[in-house]
């Protein structure tokens, strides 16, 4: 068994990756090799695995929550918590039913989310420099997940 910290995970594609505390190459996380919930996993949570060989190098399997020799979670309890996140109605946020869920945006719909916030919080930006963060922005989102194509 090994024990490493979470670098990063996208949950909307399910998959991140584990940096072993011995150092070395980082180790593919997918969430069917979980033991854990989805929920709970994000940058920094210490886990345990098992390390495979998988098609393009190490994958992690049988991966849960890592604990000290008495049985205690090594990351803190409060950092487990899952932060509430508004559900979407209509493209706009409202109060959900507090699963931590929410929709995914299509890439139209973000951008004119985005531009409504810069014209609101920063009127005096041009529209070429409005134009040159939009698309900053939405390669972010799509690189993340966080919208769709």
């Amino acid at each position: 068994m090994v024990t490493g910290r979470v670098v990063r995970f996208d949950g909307a594609r399910g998959y991140g990756f584990i940096a072993p505390q011995t150092g070395g190459e980082d180790v593919f996380l997918h969430v069917n090799d979980m033991l854990i919930p989805e929920k709970y996993v994000r940058s920094g949570l210490a886990v345990q695995f098992e390390v495979e060989e998988g098609e393009r190098g190490p994958k992690a399997s049988s991966v849960r929550l890592a604990v000290d020799a008495d049985g205690n979670p090594l990351t803190p309890p409060a950092s487990l918590a899952v932060p509430a996140v508004p559900a979407r109605e209509g493209g706009r946020v409202a109060a959900g039913d507090g699963d931590g869920l929410c929709d995914v945006l299509g890439a139209d719909e973000y951008l004119k989310e985005v531009t409504e916030v810069l014209l609101r919080t920063a009127p005096s930006l041009t529209g070429q420099q409005i134009l040159a963060v939009r698309a900053g922005l939405a390669k972010s989102a799509e690189e993340h997940g966080w919208t769709d194509h």
